[in-house]
């Protein structure tokens, strides 16, 4: 991970200042749109990565040394996967970069997306 040492971070905004100022202006546009996206969510540090629960986990990211990461779960990336062709993915992840920000409309649409998934299996 790219942020700088100093023990694990407590916070999200412990996290970010941690984080070298390119990927840190990207990933605070991301936490941005992920808030307005789920007002409802709250904002955890889970495996020292910046993530969101909202009836169970939904959505995190990280900065690593060349890329920052999005991570949605697997069923999204399967679903998105012709709206996600610009970017790298992983099983459950999305890279990007602070010369390549994933736009925030996906972002919202993904967000809102896991929101559904999570409260449909809260309800069975």
């Amino acid at each position: 991970m790219a942020a700088k040492k100093g023990g694990a971070a407590k916070t999200v905004d412990d996290y970010l200042a941690r984080v070298p100022p390119g990927q840190r202006t990207a990933l605070q546009s991301l936490r941005k749109t992920i808030r307005a996206a789920a007002p409802q969510a709250t904002e955890v540090i889970s495996y020292q990565m910046p993530g969101y629960k909202h009836a169970g986990y939904l959505v995190g990211f990280a900065a690593f040394k060349d890329h920052c990461s999005f991570f949605v779960g697997t069923s999204l990336v399967r679903s998105y996967k012709a709206e996600l062709k610009r970017f790298d993915t992983t099983k459950g992840g999305i890279h990007f970069g602070p010369e390549k920000p994933l736009p925030a409309a996906l972002v919202r649409e993904l967000v809102k997306a896991r929101i559904a998934e999570n409260e449909g299996r809260s309800r069975k």
